[in-house]
């Protein structure tokens, strides 16, 4: 076949496409010339006015497509995702960030950004932080916030500590420690004035559908222990309650089932006011938002009326 006679760049996304849709892969098309880009050196590839094909490239195009259809993530593939203004490096046996997960980094970053304009220097805490997306939107985002991110899993902390070098402002403290440590950051209690968190929190009985998930992610990221996947939420609502400043902001993904569960805990460790669900991009109850109390109260007891919460200052909004 001469170089004339070879398909075209825009021939050989377009095939690829067709592979990956009949496989199940949900954003085919995207992929498939992420895919292109990656394997010609490009950050992106644009089809309408296509670069020539070099020697070489249908091969190796070919294979990552092959990987792609076996549901290989696309991250893992081509070693990196973007994640709000990031551009992340991610590895196999560390969570993948997930676009849902901007919302929450959004809820942080306000809250800092809020409390910087008021002259403060924001100290955010960000516990089970994978490889890094939200602590780095605090740390690039807000600047002079003091930004902590702590990981069970100590190739998560490796990655972060690498993004952090990459992308941060190079002041951010990376950890290696366990939410459920009833000493963890002892240093900080009482000091901090945003937890963030996307803790594990899947139930054991809901092993995900997405190959990509659940044969790609570990389990460490993924399961939240207890019979409603919510024993790891716990722990950071009450190294939360322990962390923060009175006044200070808790933001949490779970997922959209365990809004009312992730509420009830919260509201029954009485250390915290104002909570609330607040909904992802989709309009999901994806995320607990609350207020650390001036003081924690003991929880009410059997069928005495509960306080009603009442609306914190300076709330943020996704």
């Amino acid at each position: 076949m001469t170089a004339t006679d070879a398909p075209s760049l825009r021939a050989l996304v377009e095939g690829a496409t067709r592979v990956l849709a009949d496989a199940g892969v949900g954003s085919p098309r995207h992929d498939a010339t992420a895919l292109a880009a990656y394997a010609l050196g490009l950050p992106r590839v644009d089809l309408v006015l296509p670069p020539p094909v070099p020697d070489g490239f249908t091969e190796e195009f070919a294979d990552l497509v092959d990987r792609r259809r076996r549901r290989e993530p696309l991250q893992h593939i081509v070693g990196s995702t973007v994640f709000r203004y990031l551009t992340l490096r991610v590895e196999p046996g560390v969570f993948v960030p997930r676009p849902e997960t901007e919302v929450v980094a959004q809820v942080a970053v306000d809250e800092a950004a809020r409390l910087a304009t008021e002259g403060r220097t924001p100290l955010v805490v960000d516990l089970c932080c994978g490889a890094g997306g939200i602590a780095l939107s605090v740390d690039t985002e807000v600047p002079g916030a003091r930004v902590v991110a702590v990981d069970a899993s100590p190739e998560a902390v490796a990655l972060t500590r690498h993004n952090s070098g990459a992308s941060g402002s190079l002041t951010m403290r990376v950890e290696l420690g366990d939410v459920t440590d009833p000493t963890l950051l002892a240093d900080l209690d009482g000091t901090v004035d945003v937890v963030v968190s996307n803790p594990p929190y899947i139930p054991p009985d809901a092993v995900p559908v997405d190959p990509e998930v659940r044969d790609h992610d570990p389990d460490l990221a993924l399961y939240g222990g207890g019979a409603d996947g919510l024993a790891v939420p716990r722990a950071v609502l009450a190294a939360a309650a322990r962390l923060l400043v009175p006044g200070g902001l808790l933001v949490m993904e779970h997922a959209e089932v365990q809004d009312a569960a992730a509420r009830e805990a919260a509201e029954a460790t009485g250390a915290f006011e104002a909570v609330e669900s607040r909904p992802d991009l989709t309009g999901r109850p994806r995320m607990l938002v609350a207020r650390r109390r001036a003081t924690t109260r003991p929880d009410p007891g059997p069928g005495e009326p509960r306080p009603t919460a009442q609306p914190g200052v300076g709330h943020s909004q996704p």
